[in-house]
């Protein structure tokens, strides 16, 4: 188990210091983590959401115009303009949907499968100097207790949009 000093462990472990508060905690690696992401995703028309439309359709198979955006929170003319960006930069294609000729299909292009495989890649590449401290063995387990934490928070109080919560605590002055 990687850790840092032997009087900063002391001070979290009496809960005397900054350190030794969740909220801190999570804001501090929130922070990290968004501003690491942006970086990521500074190429990709619309950052994380672009990213999010790009990695549905690849994984889940072409979708409606109108189902994308109630599935990632988008208001439907915020991905309008977003699929013209994406579509723009060759990376999604809208094509007349077969079983209604008023809807559209968001499909991904080959060059936006490549792309979104070159995005995770520099994704995990952030994720890594994250969560640099942990071993691969610390890295799982708080990925699994992370995960069982934010399913319960989501339930109580669920989240509709990722990039919502994003935008309200990273400032671009700050990246």
């Amino acid at each position: 188990m990687t850790s840092s000093s032997p009087e900063v462990n002391a001070r979290v472990a009496r809960g005397t210091s900054v350190e030794a508060d969740l909220g801190w905690a999570l804001g501090v690696v929130f922070r990290r983590y968004a501003k690491a992401a942006a970086d990521a995703l500074n190429d990709v028309p619309g950052g994380p959401r672009g990213y999010q439309v790009l990695a549905t359709t690849v994984s889940e198979g072409p979708k409606r115009q109108l189902d994308l955006a109630a599935q990632l929170g988008v208001d439907r003319t915020v991905m309008t303009y977003l699929l013209d960006d994406l579509e723009k930069t060759g990376l999604v294609q809208r094509q007349a949907d077969p079983t209604d000729r008023r809807a559209r299909l968001i499909v991904p292009t080959d060059l936006g499968k490549k792309t979104l495989c070159d995005l995770e890649r520099r994704l995990a590449e952030r994720e890594d100097s994250v969560m640099g401290s942990l071993d691969d063995g610390e890295r799982m387990i708080f990925r699994m207790l992370l995960q069982r934490i934010a399913v319960q928070a989501d339930q109580i109080d669920p989240l509709h949009n990722a990039c919502v919560l994003a935008d309200e605590n990273v400032d671009p002055a700050d990246t």
